[in-house]
């Protein structure tokens, strides 16, 4: 019971460092095009520009490598467990 109340509580508490790095860095990708924006001459509207960074942002490896987030962590927490009970 105590590895379940352990998991929940690091769910949880990843889940608010998730959402906290994900915003972080889609706003960072925002600013970024809304600068390449400023910097260029592009024919398109500034939000349709930044609409479609954001897009080609979100089928990024960097979307996906935030979800180490949650991997990294359980795989060591259970880890430990394995070798405390088990080796």
């Amino acid at each position: 019971m105590a590895l379940v109340r352990l998991l929940f509580i690091a769910f949880v508490v990843l889940s608010v460092i998730y959402l906290s790095l994900s915003l972080y860095s889609r706003a960072r990708a925002r600013d970024r095009l809304e600068a390449e924006y400023d910097a260029g001459d592009f024919d398109i509207p500034r939000d349709a520009y930044v609409r479609a960074g954001l897009m080609e942002y979100d089928s990024s490896l960097r979307r996906k490598l935030i979800l180490g987030v949650y991997i990294v962590p359980m795989s060591l927490v259970c880890l430990i467990i394995y070798l405390v009970n088990f080796a």
